[in-house]
């Protein structure tokens, strides 16, 4: 994924379907619910592991293991849709990128919290805004600073209804919540996998043209 291809998207614009991104996730996690729900008990268990016995600790969870963490939803997502076996130390291969998702992760979340101190607004629009960093790193090569700002770019074309799209996850994963850990370990690899679907959708002509060209050279 070069620059010039990504500022050709970002300009002449792009839409999706939030229902249809669900109903993708939900396709992908049947494929390997017994996968995909115990990497969200592991997930799960860790966090409550640090917030019940080393509270004073619990920040260091979501600055050094979280974005490496949920990463692995991204890297089970992109396996399954290219019709790959899927095997459960997928999962913890975000891991790899170690350094660019914690920075990523740890700045984004930074700028977030000064946005919500300010006004809130500008909490929630980079909130928003970021939702794709991750993905930058994993899948455009791209650094930390980049990724944040190439996240920012994208998402400000369609900001609104991918807020929509962030209040539908919240609603899902709130379910999930209700109905204990069991409905949270479907709910949230659901989420990161529908996030992943609008990702692969919405780049989908960028990365085709880099692999026709390859093939062309």
């Amino acid at each position: 994924m070069n620059h010039q291809k990504l500022d050709q998207l970002i300009e002449r614009g792009y839409d999706f379907d939030i229902r249809e991104a669900f109903e993708h996730a939900w396709a992908m996690f049947r494929k390997y619910p017994a996968y995909c729900a115990g990497f969200s008990f592991f997930i799960i268990s860790v966090q409550l592991l640090f917030v019940l016995y080393i509270p004073d600790y619990a920040l260091l969870f979501g600055v050094f293991l979280a974005g490496p963490l949920t990463a692995g939803y991204f890297l089970a997502a992109n396996k399954i849709t290219q019709g790959h076996l899927l095997i459960n130390s997928d999962f913890f291969k975000g891991f790899q990128y170690y350094v660019p998702l914690v920075l990523v992760n740890l700045v984004g979340q930074v700028l977030t919290a000064l946005g919500f101190f300010a006004l809130v607004v500008p909490g929630i629009y980079l909130l928003v805004a970021y939702m794709f960093s991750s993905l930058m790193v994993l899948f455009g090569g791209f650094e930390f600073w980049p990724a944040l700002e190439y996240s920012r770019k994208l998402i400000q074309v369609q900001w609104f209804k991918f807020f929509l799209f962030g209040v539908v996850a919240v609603v899902v994963n709130i379910a999930g919540a209700m109905l204990f850990l069991v409905g949270l370990a479907i709910t949230m690899p659901v989420t990161y996998f529908a996030i992943y679907y609008l990702f692969e959708q919405i780049t989908r002509d960028v990365f085709v043209e880099d692999v026709e060209e390859v093939e062309a050279g």
